[in-house]
């Protein structure tokens, strides 16, 4: 089952032109990525948010701490440790014991479920796993039951010296699965002789949106020259604005600037095109993820006249963390339905392979905004089929063929990503 995507009629089509061409190269793609690959080491994991509009079809965030992996079809699971095994080789071949630190999220279920799936996964390639808790409250170990009748088992970190573990266990190797949004904790600067996977400055407390969609542009335009595309088609405007206090009221002008600005830029794109749909942006902070500190902005008017309760959501991110820094970035609607509910997919990528994906559908919410919000479900059914196995005697926009798409162009945000991280959270 692939879901619907409106018809040209409804204000949109389908990228069927494109996705023909990536199908007529797939061959020349894939031989381009494996050079990439052997140049850039790829994020041990990541998820990338898409959008498809029918005339674009872009990345609109890239997280490299994934926390949907209990939302992948089951069919995508061997996938997924084979490439657990080849992402712990390409690092560490030699390791056997891995510690695994998740987020702070005890009464999540879904997240907790999300963990445990992360653990079964690693430890299905042959690691020893023990999970590790930055919570402070937690001081021996404690069982967390989860609503399957199972439950996971968390235990206080433990420094010594220049290593981190837990009660008995000396990890050669620290997996990641907290974004240290509230900051890098002293617990975990300066570890030595242990691999820490993703590397301190992937988390918030350093990482920028805006760094990553500028690497993201430099390997979409490669990309499009090699495909002779317009790279415009795969990559969304964006512009940044600093010292931003939504409460204080303190940056409206550059907000408002950049927002008249880009919509201005968006709509010449469009009367070129002959694209008739209202242009929008998305302003988010720069820094944080959850769908927190995230709105959409028609006219820059709204931005300087934000009531107090739309102040105060912009204002703070995961962890009460204050916003300061702000991404400005063109809009893509979605045109894709799930059940008659808007939706968007994510696609997960462990090492340089896409394992599966599923879609984020909100019936509560329309084309050109942000679905990752309280009442959003996911849908992983049309991830069934492998993203690396196209169909050439199939329409272009049949799967497996769009998911192969999908894949590809996910994979120019992995490799941007890669990218961003040998910069080390600098700009690219």
């Amino acid at each position: 089952m692939v879901p619907r995507i409106l018809n040209a009629a409804d204000g949109g089509g389908p990228l069927l032109q494109l996705e023909r061409q990536i199908l007529d190269a797939s061959s020349e793609i894939e031989h381009w990525f494996r050079s990439q690959w052997l140049s850039h080491t790829p994020p041990f994991y990541a998820s990338v948010d898409l959008r498809n509009a029918g005339f674009k079809l872009s990345v609109v965030d890239t997280n490299l701490f994934p926390g949907g992996f209990n939302n992948l079809s089951e069919d995508a699971l061997p996938l997924a440790v084979q490439a657990i095994s080849a992402a712990v080789e390409r690092r560490c071949p030699d390791v056997r014991r891995f510690l695994f630190i998740p987020e702070n999220h005890t009464r999540n279920a879904f997240y907790l479920t999300n963990v445990a799936r992360l653990v079964e996964l690693l430890r299905q390639s042959g690691l020893q796993i023990r999970i590790g808790t930055l919570i402070p409250d937690i001081t021996k170990p404690t069982p967390i039951d989860l609503p399957n009748g199972t439950t996971l088992l968390l235990e206080p970190l433990i420094r010594s010296g220049s290593r981190v573990g837990v009660e008995g266990f000396d990890p050669c190797g620290i997996l990641l699965n907290n974004d240290l949004s509230a900051g890098i904790p002293s617990i975990l600067r300066g570890i030595e002789g242990q691999q820490l996977i993703p590397p301190l400055h992937a988390g918030w407390s350093v990482r920028r949106k805006s760094h990553h969609f500028a690497a993201y542009s430099k390997v979409v335009a490669e990309f499009s020259e090699r495909m002779q595309i317009d790279p415009w088609v795969l990559d969304p405007f964006f512009a940044t604005c600093s010292n931003v206090d939504f409460q204080a009221r303190e940056g409206e002008r550059c907000l408002a600037d950049n927002v008249s600005i880009m919509l201005k830029k968006i709509q010449q794109k469009y009367d070129a095109l002959g694209i008739t749909q209202k242009p929008y942006v998305v302003v988010k902070a720069d820094a944080g993820t959850y769908g927190m500190g995230v709105m959409t902005v028609k006219d820059a008017s709204e931005v300087t006249n934000l009531n107090r309760k739309q102040r105060n959501k912009m204002a703070v991110v995961k962890e009460g963390m204050p916003v300061s820094d702000v991404l400005i970035q063109e809009g893509v609607p979605t045109l894709e339905m799930v059940n008659d509910a808007v939706a968007e997919p994510v696609v997960y990528m462990v090492d340089r392979y896409v394992v599966g994906g599923f879609y984020r559908v909100h019936a509560e919410r329309g084309p050109d905004e942000n679905l990752n919000a309280p009442g959003m479900k996911f849908a992983p059914l049309a991830f069934d089929e492998s993203c690396m196995q196209p169909d050439y005697a199939s329409h272009p926009d049949d799967a497996p063929n769009r998911f192969y798409v999908y894949g590809v162009i996910s994979r120019l945000a992995l490799l941007a990503a890669s990218l961003e991280l040998e910069q080390g959270g600098q700009a690219v």
